[in-house]
Formats: C-alpha cells, sequence, structure tokens
C-alpha cells in the first residue's frame, strides 16, 4: 500500500490530489523506478473513494510519463530524472519540430483510427481524371517551352488570371505585376525576410502559426507576442508596441477560428498607415466561411499601399502541389525587381495547368463543391458535440475554416484530453507550439482543436462517440 493522504479539506479535487501525491513520491524516489503501482480497485479499497478520481490521477500520471502500462501486466513507475531526461510534455518542450502534433509524444500513443488533424482534407474532392487532363494539355500546348526556364515570379499568365479570382473572390485589387508565385509559406515568408530589410520588430498573434514565427526568429527579427482574443489579435497590445510589421490570419485566426470584424480591421489599417508598418495577411482558408456574411480581406480596405497579401491552393485544392502566392504593395515590387535573382517559381508545367483548371471553370465548380461538403461537414460535427457534450464544452472558431475550437470544461489539461482519446483511437490536438511563451496560454478551461476536412460524415459520427466515451469519465458523479 502507498502512504496516500487526501484531505476533505482541501481545495483541490481528489484526483488532483492523489496525481500530485503519488507523482512527488516518484520523483523524490519513494516510489522507485519500475515499481509496479496498485490498480485502481485496491486503491479505491484502500482510501475508500470511488474509481473516478483514481483513473483520472493515473490518467495524468501516464500523459506526463511518470507511469507507463505494460499490457496485461498493470501501471509501472517510471522516473524520468532518474533516466537523465524528461518525458512526456517536458521532452516536447523541448522540441524544435514545427509541424502539428499532439502534446504527447507519438510513441506513447495508441495508433488513432479517427485523426482530426486541422490539416487534413478529403481526398475524395480531389478532381484527378481533370487535373491529369489540365496536366496533359499543358504539356501537349506547350511542347516548345518545356526545355527552357519560366520567369521566377510565376508565368504572367497565370498571374494575371489569379488576379482575376482573387479580384472576385477576396476583393483583392492588384496587377499581375504585384504577385509571387511561390512554393509555399515558408518560400514566401523567406522573400519578406530580406524585401523588408528596414523592419526589425515582428508582431504575431498569440497563439499563433509556429512555422512563420520561427522563420522570422531564425533570420534575426525581434518578436512581440499579441494575443487573441474573439475578435482577432488585441489592438491595444499591438498598437503600445514597437512593431513594424504585424503577421495576422484575419479571416480564420490560426489556431483559435476568431475573426477579425469590420471596425477592427480598418484600426488595424490605421495603425499601419499611421506607423508606416506593414501588415501580412495570410489568407489561408479564406475560400471557407459559415456563418454570417464574407467579410473584406484587409487589402481589398488598404488605402496606402501597407498589406502584404498571401493566399494559397493547398487548403482548397491539395498541398501536394506545393503552390501559393503573394500579393506585393507597389513599393515592395519595386524592392523585389532589384532581387529577382533569387526568386524560384513553381513547375512551369503545374502553372499551365492550373491556369487552364481556373479559365476553363473547373476551379469555380471545385470550390463550390468543396465548400458544400465542408459546410455539411462542419454542421455534422457541431451538432454531434452539441449532441454528446451538451453543456460540459464550449465550441468556438467555427464560422469558417476547417477546424474548430474546443473548451473542455474540466480541471483536466489539454495534454491528458489528447491522451485520454487517443486511448479510444482518436486524436485531437492541444497545437500547444502554437503559443510563443508557454506562460502566456490562458488558466481558464482546456482547449483543443478538431479538424474535420479529412473525416467522412460517418467517421465524424465515430469519432465524436468515442471522443465522448474517453472523456465521460470527467463528468461522471
Amino acid at each position: 500500500m502507498f502512504d496516500i493522504l487526501l484531505s476533505d479539506q482541501s481545495h483541490d479535487p481528489l484526483y488532483l490530489q492523489l496525481y500530485t501525491q503519488i507523482r512527488q513520491q516518484i520523483r523524490s524516489g519513494l516510489i522507485t523506478n519500475g515499481t509496479r503501482m496498485p490498480s485502481v480497485r485496491s486503491l479505491q479499497l484502500q482510501l475508500n473513494i470511488s474509481k473516478t478520481p483514481i483513473e483520472t490521477a493515473y490518467q495524468m500520471l501516464s500523459s506526463e510519463g511518470y507511469v507507463r502500462s505494460k499490457p496485461r501486466s498493470g501501471l509501472y513507475a517510471i522516473n524520468p530524472y532518474e533516466y537523465g531526461h524528461a518525458a512526456g510534455p517536458v521532452a516536447a518542450e523541448h522540441n524544435l519540430a514545427v509541424n502539428l502534433r499532439p502534446a504527447i509524444h507519438p510513441t506513447t500513443l495508441p495508433k488513432a483510427n479517427m485523426d482530426f488533424n486541422p490539416t487534413h482534407l478529403d481526398a475524395s474532392l480531389f478532381p484527378l481524371r481533370i487535373w491529369k487532363k489540365m496536366l496533359h494539355d499543358a504539356m501537349e500546348n506547350s511542347a516548345e517551352l518545356l526545355c527552357q526556364y519560366g520567369d521566377p515570379q510565376g508565368e504572367y499568365a497565370f498571374r494575371a488570371v489569379i488576379a482575376d479570382y482573387i479580384r472576385q473572390a477576396r476583393g483583392v485589387v492588384c496587377t499581375p505585376e504585384q504577385i509571387v508565385i511561390g512554393t509555399g509559406i515558408t518560400y514566401s515568408i523567406g522573400i519578406l525576410t530580406k524585401l523588408l530589410a528596414d523592419v526589425a520588430h515582428i508582431a504575431m498573434e498569440e497563439p499563433g502559426f509556429t512555422k512563420v514565427r520561427e522563420h522570422f526568429r531564425l533570420d534575426g527579427f525581434a518578436m512581440t507576442p499579441i494575443s487573441v482574443h474573439d475578435q482577432g489579435l488585441c489592438l491595444e497590445e499591438l498598437e503600445s508596441s514597437a512593431a513594424q510589421a504585424v503577421y495576422v490570419t484575419p479571416s480564420h485566426q490560426f489556431p483559435t477560428g476568431s475573426v477579425i470584424p469590420y471596425a477592427e480591421r480598418e484600426r488595424l489599417l490605421n495603425w499601419a498607415s499611421t506607423r508606416k508598418a506593414y501588415i501580412i495577411e495570410d489568407d489561408y482558408d479564406g475560400e471557407f466561411r459559415y456563418l454570417g456574411k464574407p467579410i473584406p480581406s484587409l487589402q481589398s480596405l488598404d488605402q496606402h499601399g501597407r498589406v502584404i497579401y498571401m493566399g494559397t491552393f493547398s487548403k482548397a485544392f491539395t498541398p501536394a502541389l506545393r503552390m501559393n502566392y503573394m500579393v506585393l504593395p507597389m513599393p515592395l515590387v519595386s524592392e523585389m525587381e532589384r532581387m529577382n535573382h533569387l526568386l524560384a517559381s513553381p513547375s512551369r508545367i503545374e502553372q499551365w495547368a492550373m491556369q487552364s483548371f481556373i479559365e476553363q471553370g473547373h476551379w469555380y465548380r471545385h470550390i463550390r463543391r468543396m465548400r458544400n461538403t465542408y459546410r455539411k461537414k462542419h454542421d455534422r460535427l457541431i451538432e454531434l458535440l452539441s449532441h454528446h457534450f451538451a453543456d460540459h464544452i464550449e465550441i468556438t472558431g467555427h464560422s469558417a475554416g476547417l477546424h474548430i475550437q474546443v473548451s473542455v470544461k474540466t480541471h483536466v489539461k489539454a495534454e491528458q484530453l489528447v491522451e485520454m482519446a487517443a486511448e479510444q483511437g482518436v486524436q485531437i490536438y492541444d497545437l500547444h507550439r502554437t503559443w510563443m511563451h508557454q506562460a502566456n496560454r490562458p488558466t481558464g478551461y482546456p482547449k483543443v482543436y478538431l479538424g474535420f476536412g479529412g473525416l467522412s460524415e460517418n467517421d465524424l459520427e465515430k469519432g465524436i462517440m468515442l471522443l465522448f466515451k474517453a472523456w465521460s469519465i470527467l463528468w461522471r458523479e
């Protein structure tokens, strides 16, 4: 039997008292490495409490690497400090990888059957037959150009087609000369780091897109986190900062899903005009909006040439294409012409194919199909969550995009919610690496993120039922 003393006078719930005492005994060596932990049943008899707080405490210890389950054997104590390294989330804090992944190291989790990955798309929607024809026609119609290098800024005719499309779809006003075709967000940010030579200080949404933040940081820019609320980034913090540029995702903030309303957009543009600063507008999933009227892009409202607009084909078409576009204000176009030798556009064949895909109307039909499908999945996911969890959760960030934010009304940490889900074969995400400073993370209810693009409606139903099974223990009396 372990030496555990639970107090009715403590403000901490029973599961937290139990978790804290066992963790301290493992760390201090009172419970040595490899010690088999008592079963839930035996602790229940010893402590004269229900199974729920014991199971919750064990799950928390498991997620932090203090106990490990052996099949058909039980739980065993693990002291990560005795091995000279930290386990679980502690190790994750030192992981420099910036890809989306759960907080728990993947080797500690069962393989997920239902993956609510925010980056996944519906593979069944990809127009494979039409795209193959576009590629074939591109090579047939431009055979004489196949052995020549193209424009490093991107094929001019393709840029003209994009200019027309984003004017119609997002209100972006530009000429083909202002557009730079790239191979993804990392490439475009790399170009910007050279164009913004006079900028030393950049503000980022907190939480925000890790890959962009790390790129700026590694290139020597001073970074300032600006907190995000239900109307996007906090403009009061931005206005009081020394930032000369700010990176924002105004149409569907990543990861919270908040949308900057019209009045706040005007205020943000006024800040940029007054400060002579730049706004980097990443409209990464601007094609997908489900609630309310579409809000114009920041670039479409800009009267002073302070917005750098970015769009991509990754969300609405496929990330395998590795193609995006950036619209520069005219002053930066002149600067770019002096560094033209550093540009490298994607495959000419794929640019020609995408140009034809848009010109022949396939793109618009594809977008309508995507919107209809994702709207149905979005609505179904909201319906399922509301039905199973009722007032135990709060859903936010669901007006646009391909993922939602869920606040879970429990004192269990987000990392623990991720592992509890994984034990039932469901992968959800806490996206903790989107925070520049972990101390800035809110202290309220834990937040997790569920993407719905890559799952069928049947899979959504199965996944949420399994998630309810995983979490229902949290609200048992």
